[in-house]
């Protein structure tokens, strides 16, 4: 019963006005009158906790917790999500459903290149959905073929593979990579009769999606072991393993899939001399090579697409990619050459919505943006402001920051224990960032993002840090924080 009586102080003096929160957040008289309150010592905490953070998540009788927990009961359980809950999104922003402000480090998962709700992009939805959003692919529709031949068109024009000669819309990462790995078997088994050509090459701490054949080329036990058994025919290599191509790579192999910057594994660059090996190795074999660039691509790194950024030595046989082709709008393409699309005939692959009108109109468009000068031309700048925060971070930090890797706008902040505590500290005090691999923090924000943005976002990283790292300034540094604004 004590306890009951506690939670509703509690809840009651967080649900006050927020110009009485203004007073405790910022005034020592409040501060100074909250202490020597007859309040118990629990409700006190709990109040300056939630005084002092301008982004506190949600409390369990808040109008979040309640939406949530109606919701819930529905929904099949394969993520854990933070308490707040969004509904709302600007540019490099969002607000949640009780209307507090974020600065969004995690463009959707690199998804939002753009940015949350562009004009541009929301203009061209209204305007081919009150025209025509779906035929199916039984029938021809202006748009297909237009994002098709642009994807072709942009990828010579920005220095990717120079064989690139065709395209397959689909709706997804995992749809474009499950693409790719039947395309390289059926290839495979056109060069090889007998079926002798189907085993596959991926490598450790890679990501490649969800469905099985592109679960089977992410050697992740957590992802795999409650699925197995997997495809079979898939080999894992160790990525930048240069020495071990010849042995990996066998004229059994009918393909070879590798992300030239590694997302979900911890933001792991590939070596020049790598990704050189294996496109020497897959020509010498005749197997078919694949960069996945769903998360790395389409300007992320500065070039339109990250292979861009190497010898024309390391180009592929065939790229996929999703993500930021849709800004949010579900779409992928795998884009192929003639040594791939000869062996593909009619029926060999198909989908119902790939290459609906209404996604190729948003994907055309988004294209148009991501390789502009002005987005591609601003990247190198904007890594150099995160990568200068990173220095100083590591200054302040130098047993728990042991790294900083990637390119572009996609980076990865190595740190020596579990992020999550400093995810939420980040997020409690209203910036969003996300981890991968192992003990990484990941920042992957829209391409769009300001230099005074990255600015505000790296000084929250950092008194988010100071509060999980050094003793004593979770709310004294909070504080200060927010009178410095």
């Amino acid at each position: 019963m004590a306890l009951r009586i506690s939670s509703r102080r509690v809840c009651t003096a967080l649900r006050a006005p927020r110009i009485q929160c203004a007073s405790i957040r910022f005034g020592s008289s409040a501060s100074a009158a909250l202490k020597d309150s007859s309040l118990p010592q629990d409700v006190k905490d709990s109040i300056a906790r939630g005084a002092s953070l301008p982004t506190p998540d949600p409390s369990s009788d808040s109008k979040t917790a309640g939406l949530v927990n109606q919701q819930l009961p529905y929904m099949v359980p394969t993520y854990v999500r933070p308490p707040p809950m969004f509904e709302k999104g600007e540019g490099c922003y969002m607000w949640d459903v009780e209307n507090r402000k974020y600065l969004d480090f995690t463009a959707g998962i690199a998804v939002n290149a753009l940015g949350h709700c562009d004009e541009g992009v929301s203009q061209v939805i209204a305007a081919q959905a009150r025209q025509l959003m779906h035929t199916s692919n039984l029938y021809h529709n202006p748009h297909t073929g237009l994002l098709s031949k642009q994807l072709i068109q942009l990828t010579h024009a920005t220095g990717g593979f120079e064989s690139a000669s065709r395209t397959f819309i689909c709706n997804s990462g995992s749809e474009a990579n499950e693409a790719a790995i039947k395309f390289a078997r059926k290839v495979g088994k056109s060069l090889s009769p007998d079926g002798s050509k189907y085993e596959f090459v991926s490598f450790h701490n890679s990501f490649h999606g969800r469905t099985m054949g592109s679960l089977s080329a992410t050697p992740n036990p957590k992802y795999q072991t409650p699925f197995s058994p997997m495809v079979p025919g898939f080999r894992y290599g160790t990525f930048n393993d240069v020495d071990a191509i010849t042995e990996l790579v066998t004229e059994a192999t009918c393909g070879v899939i590798v992300e030239p910057i590694q997302g979900e594994g911890g933001v792991n660059v590939a070596t020049p001399e790598f990704l050189r090996a294996l496109r020497a190795r897959c020509t010498e074999v005749g197997a078919v090579l694949i960069h996945d660039e769903i998360q790395c691509g389409l300007g992320r790194t500065g070039t339109f697409w990250a292979h861009g950024g190497y010898s024309k030595e390391c180009h592929p046989d065939i790229v996929t990619t999703a993500k930021a082709l849709g800004n949010g709008f579900p779409i992928g393409a795998t884009i192929v050459n003639d040594f791939v699309c000869d062996h593909i005939k009619t029926g060999d692959h198909g989908t119902t919505f790939g290459g609906n009108p209404l996604g190729c109109s948003v994907a055309s468009y988004i294209l148009s943006r991501l390789s502009s000068p002005d987005i591609l031309g601003s990247i190198p700048a904007k890594e150099q402001a995160f990568r200068k925060h990173f220095d100083s971070l590591r200054e302040q930090f130098p047993d728990q920051i042991k790294e900083v890797r990637g390119k572009g706008l996609i980076l990865g902040l190595q740190l020596d224990t579990d992020p999550t505590p400093i995810v939420t500290a980040a997020r409690e005090r209203g910036l969003l960032i996300i981890t991968c691999g192992t003990n990484t923090l990941r920042f992957v924000p829209p391409l769009v993002i300001t230099e005074a943005e990255i600015q505000e976002g790296m000084n929250i990283l950092a008194q988010a840090m100071k509060s999980v790292w050094v003793k004593g300034e979770d709310v004294e540094g909070t504080k200060g924080q927010q009178e410095m604004q």
